[in-house]
């Protein structure tokens, strides 16, 4: 279902867990997973506004993008900041099985979870065998 192309980008990825930047905190947590026929993928992002998160797909590329911000308010005296701030993002390749005009979209309890529907043309089908009834033949070479 996921594919990966770039053997140095998880490299780059575990950094930026590790560590993460001022200009790009640390990555989104992910769980990827099949049931039936369905292909999940749930990202967490405790903190963040639904109307800041942004999932697009072209191709069969998957982006999700989200924003967590500190409150602004001019009253908001800053004691403590431990939680990353600013843009997530997170891209996945999919593979050419998965019916991505169909995916679905929801964000509860701070998890936003992607469903989409394996395509038909990749599904198990049972293939029909015809018998002509002429018997066993011999091929020659």
């Amino acid at each position: 279902m996921l594919m990966r192309t770039d053997p140095f980008r998880e490299i780059d990825r575990l950094t930026e867990q590790l560590f993460g930047t001022t200009s790009r905190p640390a990555v989104m947590h992910m769980d990827a997973y099949r049931d039936g026929d369905h292909f999940y993928a749930a990202f967490d992002l405790p903190g963040v506004d639904p109307d800041s998160i942004d999932c697009t797909v072209q191709r069969n590329v998957l982006t999700v993008r989200a924003e967590r911000r500190r409150p602004a308010a001019e009253t908001v005296e800053l004691v403590a900041a431990e939680r990353p701030m600013g843009v997530f993002s997170r891209q996945l390749f999919l593979g050419d099985t998965l019916d991505t005009d169909k995916l679905e979209a929801g964000y509860d309890n701070g998890v936003l979870t992607l469903r989409i529907p394996v395509a038909e043309r990749a599904k198990p089908r049972r293939v029909t065998i015809s018998a002509t009834g002429n018997g066993p033949r011999q091929i020659k070479s």
